[in-house]
Order: C-alpha cells, then sequence, then structure tokens
C-alpha cells in the first residue's frame, strides 16, 4: 500500500505540488490523472526516490521513503516513460542485469527471467540486441526489469504513452494479471480513456493539487457527468 501525506515540492520559484495527499491500495489500481505539469511525475519520482520533499510524508508498506529510501525501494517496481536500454544488450541480459543490482540469487534471477520472457511474450526478443525494437518491445523490457524481484507496489508514469494498439491491450492485460495477485498499482496518465479502462480508483490532480480522489462512478455521481472527460474539466473548473 501506498501513503502520501501533504507532500510539497519547489523547483526554485516553481511550486510543482502543494500539499498532495492520496492513498493507493493493494490489489487495485490507482492512476493519478491530470494534465501535463500537474505535478503527476513530481509525484512519483518523490515515491520512488529521485527527488526528496520539501515537505510531508510517502510510506510504502508502512516504509518512510524519506528516511528509509532504500528499503521502501525494495518494495518498489518502477516504470518511466524514459526506456533507457543499452542497445547492445539483450532483453535477458537487461533483466539479468537488473536482477543482479538488487542482489537476487542466481537460482531466482534464472527462474524469475524465464517466467517474465514468458508471460510478456517475449521469446522472439529474448536473446535480440535492444538496439532496433518497437516501442512495445522496449516496453516489455523495461516493465520485465521493474518486476524482477517480484515488488509489491509498481509504479508507472505514463506507461501507454507511444505505443500502438495491440500493444496497449498488451499493456492492459498484465496489469490486471497483476492486479490479480494483489499488488498495488499506481500509474499516471493524461488519457481519459486508459484511466477509464483500467483503474479501480482516481485521482484528480491540477496545478500540483490532489482534488478529488475516488473511484469512477463515485467522480461521475459527484459532477453529474456522464464519462470522465466531462467530470474532470468539471472538477478542475470548480477548483479555480
Amino acid at each position: 500500500m501506498i501513503e502520501v501525506d501533504g507532500l510539497r515540492k519547489r523547483f526554485k520559484q516553481v511550486r510543482a505540488i502543494d500539499g498532495v495527499s492520496f492513498s493507493a491500495r493493494d490489489g487495485a489500481i490507482t492512476g493519478l490523472l491530470g494534465h501535463n505539469g500537474a505535478g503527476k511525475s513530481t509525484s512519483l519520482r518523490i515515491l520512488y526516490g529521485l527527488l526528496t520533499a520539501d515537505s510531508g510524508s510517502a510510506l510504502v508498506d508502512g516504509i518512510n521513503v524519506m528516511n528509509e529510501p532504500q528499503k521502501a525501494q525494495e518494495n518498489i517496481g518502477v516504470m518511466t516513460d524514459a526506456h533507457g536500454l543499452y542497445p547492445r544488450l539483450t532483453a535477458r541480459e537487461h533483466i539479468e542485469y537488473f536482477a543482479q543490482l538488487r542482489k537476487l540469487d542466481k537460482s531466482i534471477i534464472d527462474k524469475r527471467t524465464e517466467l517474465l520472457i514468458e508471460q510478456l511474450a517475449m521469446e522472439e526478443i529474448a536473446d535480440r540486441r535492444a538496439e532496433g525494437y518497437s516501442q512495445g518491445e522496449k516496453m516489455k523490457v523495461c516493465l520485465a526489469r521493474s518486476l524482477i524481484h517480484n515488488p509489491q507496489n509498481i509504479i508507472m508514469d505514463e506507461p501507454t504513452n507511444g505505443l500502438d494498439v495491440m500493444t496497449t491491450r498488451s499493456v492492459r492485460t498484465i496489469l490486471q494479471t497483476l492486479k490479480d495477485q494483489n499488488k498495488c498499482i499506481l500509474l499516471s496518465s493524461h488519457i481519459m480513456q486508459e484511466i477509464s479502462a483500467l483503474c479501480d480508483e482516481v485521482i484528480v490532480i491540477s496545478e500540483g493539487k490532489v482534488l478529488m480522489q475516488g473511484s469512477l462512478d463515485v467522480l461521475l455521481t459527484s459532477t453529474g457527468e456522464s464519462d470522465l472527460e466531462e467530470a474532470f474539466m468539471a472538477i478542475t473548473r470548480a477548483s479555480r
């Protein structure tokens, strides 16, 4: 479970997030929904230790991210929209390398690598160098390396950004499987259809502040709208 309370972060004169609070539970997909620059990525980067908050707290399975960042990171798998693959390494080598960074035993690495290659249908690219991979193939490698240590919490920043329709559908299937395994999945997106299709809980964030959190039905009922896009617009208008 992920719990965020009163996070604040400034970059010189720019206030990126201002008192952000939300929670993401196990066995559910929680979506951070907001326009570009709303504060989604800043919030996630604080959670996985890339940034330090000016104030507030963030807990991952009860572990304080600020006080024990390395311990918290052991329970997190992170997939960002920046793939950062080494072009001369194969998919298998990428996965094994990240497993070694996690200091997993060789027997566990071999078993988990084969399992992820099968689950993500990566057999055709498993032993091919990453140079020339499609966007979908890159995404699969990034997802596999984020899951190699079997984390309880998965954080994804714009996971379907730039993907074709078939690969997007594949991502949705994978996320549903992880949810069925009682994982806590927190993702950010500015794509309404993506949030509607995937998420059990939606967090609306705008100008660095959380405006509302609830199920899709709660958001629609509270705004009197019939679809998420109109509900989002109504929520953000009401905050001005």
